[in-house]
């Protein structure tokens, strides 16, 4: 198990890999999995399934009919995907993409579902990236960007912040709120590798807008503003205002 709650299921070789034809990963909701060939824990080659039972205390799964292969595809620093529009199933069922009620936030990314607290519902995949690059260019360039670690930045630049480039994770869709429903969290994904994932922090309702809190730095930077961009500044503003009232 993982402790982002996805698993991987099956009988480890002599070597005490888990290796395979008959391996599965199971996403966090116990159910949705990918099913076939792993060499030492890697997906090369599975198909979309179902986890539908337990015998003997072995998961039984079904394969989804007219499945896509899906194989483990980490992004580099100049390709985000080698599948760029081929959507992530267990996020498919649970978000979708719509205009946000936030104004001037443009897209935004909405539950499909009624979900609880704690949930995952979505994925942010990317190009990966350095703090120094990241760090080193003008704040327009950097309205995709999240920290994954201390060495690797996950962007999802131009033009693959449009659906019809790219759709194999929407995670980047979420807009920032002060009060947000949910959280960036570390994630082992099967295809993409670690990255961060979209949890719910409370219940939501279907419909629903997901937000998150950007958490960029609010301590003030010489005269002008916490380091953050001129959107952030202004909400922050008003957000303030609104508190002191």
């Amino acid at each position: 198990f993982f402790q982002d709650g996805g698993s991987l299921v099956g009988e480890v070789n002599e070597e005490g890999e888990m290796t395979g034809e008959k391996i599965a990963y199971v996403y966090p909701d116990g159910k949705t999995a990918y099913s076939g060939r792993f060499i030492d824990g890697e997906m090369i080659e599975a198909k979309l399934a179902t986890l539908t039972s337990l015998e003997d205390g072995k998961p039984q799964f079904e394969v989804v009919s007219g499945s896509p292969v899906y194989s483990f595809d980490k992004s580099t620093s100049s390709c985000i995907s080698t599948n760029a529009l081929l959507p992530d199933p267990y996020e498919s069922e649970r978000v979708y993409v719509d205009v946000s009620l936030i104004s001037s936030a443009g897209e935004g990314l909405f539950s499909k579902v009624a979900a609880e607290a704690s949930t995952v519902m979505s994925f942010y995949n990317g190009v990966r990236i350095t703090h120094q690059e990241v760090d080193g260019r003008d704040w327009a360039l950097n309205g995709n960007t999240i920290s994954l670690d201390d060495e690797t930045v996950i962007d999802v630049p131009e033009p693959y912040n449009h659906a019809a480039k790219y759709c194999a994770s929407l995670g980047h869709k979420a807009n920032h709120s002060f009060t947000p429903n949910c959280i960036y969290d570390p994630f082992v994904h099967p295809r993409f590798g670690p990255i961060k994932c979209i949890r719910t922090i409370r219940a939501v309702e279907k419909d629903e807008e997901l937000t998150v809190a950007y958490g960029y730095d609010h301590n003030p930077v010489g005269q002008n503003g916490p380091e953050a961009p001129e959107w952030y500044q202004l909400e922050l503003k008003a957000f303030q205002a609104a508190q002191q009232k």
